[in-house]
């Protein structure tokens, strides 16, 4: 099937430039227009229904693979963040949530926007993305993001939050339970950037300091509390980024003889606000909102803002801390 990112490729014009010639939708030299309808013939390129050539969809696909260690209730609170935020702009959203996903509806399924969820530092879908003829949104900050448009939370900032939380407490041993290992090992920017301003933070104040990935079973809870005490046994203070495990981590040192806030201080960083511990919440409305008003932007041809905005936590101090 002819793509047209394979007329751009033989007219020696961007995606979004084919789109424009044949669609009429922006003015183009007559010399440019000329070429890529002669691209097209040649190729045998044919529009999608529903594609930019033919006219908006109004609907905005919504990329958000369920992979192994994703927390799934975080990432459908954005989702449905986006989705009441498309209704504003009379836009419907079309939900992918196989790994697959973008690449289908980059090949067929008629689309004005994609938003990119759950990104990697080397997200293998980049080149994909830079090649579309469509606007698109990454949430999320891969290691390279020129030409991109990425929103997120600063999850760099949220590490160093908590950690100076804690350190203005008089703490001077710490840990993180991290996300699931798999999560890790994919890559993932919000994990790797949490960690980086977690240990980054630790290392200004002087603190020691320890990264601990976890699966979300809650059964696993004792077993790693137990591990931490014995591995660190100064330890006063937890920085959880592993929303799952945050009650029963509780739960677990308690049963091990310790009292928070009085024996451990806990601070969060996750998508829910929990009522009693010190916590910088994902701001998931926000995200969501801020994403189609991005996405909307681009669609019409205005500018938008540089590469990457993110968004800074903000830290809710609640009864799981105080001074050691």
């Amino acid at each position: 099937m002819v793509r047209i990112t394979d007329v751009a490729r033989r007219a020696g014009v961007s995606p979004s430039t084919v789109s424009y010639a044949l669609s009429g939708k922006r003015p183009i030299s007559d010399e440019t227009r000329r070429r890529v309808r002669a691209a097209a013939r040649e190729l045998g390129y044919r529009p999608r229904p529903g594609t930019a050539a033919h006219g908006r969809s109004k609907v905005l696909a919504v990329s958000a693979p369920l992979r192994a260690g994703v927390h799934v209730p975080a990432m459908m609170r954005v989702t449905q963040s986006v989705v009441t935020a498309a209704r504003g702009y009379d836009h419907d959203v079309l939900l992918l949530t196989h790994e697959e996903g973008l690449t289908r509806v980059s090949q067929s399924a008629p689309a004005d926007a994609l938003l990119v969820m759950d990104i990697g530092l080397q997200d293998p879908r980049l080149p994909l993305i830079r090649s579309l003829d469509r606007p698109a949104v990454l949430l999320g900050l891969p290691a390279d993001p020129r030409g991109l448009t990425c929103l997120d939370l600063d999850y760099r900032a949220a590490g160093e939050a908590c950690v100076h939380h804690l350190a203005h407490l008089g703490h001077r041993t710490v840990a993180l339970v991290s996300a699931p290992p798999e999560v890790h090992l994919r890559g993932t920017a919000s994990a790797h950037r949490l960690v980086e301003g977690f240990t980054a933070a630790a290392d200004h104040h002087g603190l020691a300091s320890s990264v601990h990935p976890a699966g979300p079973a809650p059964a696993t809870a004792h077993h790693l509390a137990d591990r931490l005490l014995r591995d660190h046994p100064a330890l006063t203070a937890l920085v959880v980024h592993n929303a799952p495990l945050l009650e029963p981590l509780v739960t677990a040192f308690g049963q091990l003889g310790l009292r928070v806030p009085e024996d451990l201080s806990i601070t969060a960083v996750c998508p829910d606000d929990p009522a009693t511990t010190t916590s910088i919440t994902l701001p998931a409305a926000e995200l969501g909102t801020r994403a189609v008003a991005l996405l909307m932007e681009k669609l019409h041809g205005r500018p938008v803002p540089p590469e990457a905005t993110l968004l800074a936590p903000r830290l809710t101090e609640r009864a799981s801390t105080r001074h050691a």
